[in-house]
Formats: C-alpha cells, sequence, structure tokens
C-alpha cells in the first residue's frame, strides 16, 4: 500500500517537511533508523486525500500521537497507561521539544502499531479515543 509522508532525517536529526510517495514499507524502514536514533517525528497520510494525517512523535520508548483532521482540528490519542498520569515525557514535534504528560503517551510499539493500522485502513476512531486540542 502507498501512502505519503514526511519525517526526521536520520543524519540530520531535523525534520525534513518534503513528503514522500512510498510504499509502507519504506515508511517502516524510516521508523526504524529513527528508532536505533532514539528519536523522531514523522506525518502520514493517504495518497488522495490531505487529511486525516496522523502524526508520531516519539522519543526513547515513548510517543504521542496526533491526528490532524483538518486545517485547524488537532486531537490527541489518550495514553495507554505506560507512564502514569501526573508524569512528563518529552517528544520531538517537528525541531523542539515538547512535553506532554502521561495521559497521552504510548509504547512506541503500539503507537507504530497504530499507525501501520492507520496505513491500512486510513481510519483514526478505531485507533482510540481522541481528545481535541
Amino acid at each position: 500500500m502507498s501512502v505519503v509522508w514526511a519525517a526526521t532525517s536520520p543524519e540530520s536529526g531535523l525534520f525534513h517537511p518534503v513528503e514522500r510517495h512510498s510504499e509502507v514499507e519504506d515508511l517502516s524502514d524510516r521508523l526504524n533508523d529513527l528508532r536505533s536514533r532514539g528519536q523522531g517525528y514523522v506525518e502520514v497520510r493517504s495518497l488522495d486525500r490531505e487529511f486525516p494525517v496522523l502524526i508520531l512523535a516519539f522519543r526513547d520508548d515513548h510517543a504521542v500521537v496526533h491526528l490532524m483532521s483538518g486545517t485547524e482540528r488537532m486531537s490527541l490519542l489518550v495514553g495507554d497507561g505506560t507512564v502514569p498520569t501526573g508524569a512528563e515525557v518529552e517528544v520531538p514535534i517537528m525541531d523542539d521539544l515538547a512535553a506532554f504528560t502521561g495521559d497521552f503517551v504510548l509504547d512506541i510499539d503500539r503507537a507504530w502499531n497504530l499507525v501501520h493500522e492507520f496505513t491500512q485502513t486510513q481510519a483514526a476512531d478505531p485507533l482510540g479515543k481522541w481528545c481535541e486540542v
């Protein structure tokens, strides 16, 4: 299946906003490269629609998943209990680190599985509970 995505460059560590059209396997390879470097930021959408865009931001074993459902509509996926509610985790959002409470933090493996599911279905609702921001 083909998708459109943009991601952190493994070489520079900076977000490279130019979208790529590729198979999901290429996106998976990029994620694996970023995981070996400890952090990354990835945006993915379908070939034929501008929205929704699923965003995966991660650092070490912690991830945060955003959903852009329109130009001015953003939601966060509710966390999986990996991090306690009161604790904070920093993940890269494009090129800067941003702090999120445990309410919105997932295990990186679970988060990647959700991104992979999204690439197959292009549906965000089945991924979990979303909180609009």
